[in-house]
């Protein structure tokens, strides 16, 4: 192949953002059904009443909601999108790392899920500022 893999467009966008778009679609419906069922659980006789899994669940159900509505911002290449699905990203590394090293964790995000979380936004991140992105998106 003589260009780079960005030239492959599927339904009019870049591979990648055609990849990214599927992929946090999937994160962020599983965090609206987990978000949900956690919630709901949560009113269960025998559910554990401490503010900290409230609040880590309603992070949960909120995170995928948020996810879910600038990646349909993204796919519709407004300039909305980018900026969102970017803070979230941003947003999510930092809640992580403060998580992971207990400086300040009023979520209760338990340590092993930054493991996973803090690669692939700086994956996000990265993919989001590169030039043919950022330029498709007026940033």
């Amino acid at each position: 192949m003589n260009g780079p893999i960005e030239n492959i467009n599927v339904k009019g966008r870049f591979l990648g953002i055609f990849i990214l778009v599927i992929i946090q679609s999937l994160i962020g419906f599983i965090h609206i059904f987990f978000g949900v069922f956690l919630l709901v659980g949560r009113y269960v006789p025998v559910a554990s009443f401490s503010a900290t899994p409230l609040i880590y669940n309603s992070y949960t159900l909120v995170y995928g909601l948020l996810t879910v509505f600038f990646i349909y911002l993204f796919w519709k290449e407004k300039q909305s999108g980018w900026i969102g699905t970017a803070t979230i990203s941003i947003f999510v590394t930092a809640v992580d790392i403060l998580a992971i090293f207990d400086l300040f964790n009023v979520l209760g995000i338990p340590k092993t899920a930054g493991l996973g979380e803090i690669p692939y936004s700086l994956i996000i991140l990265f993919y989001l500022s590169q030039n043919h992105v950022r330029s498709k998106y007026n940033i």
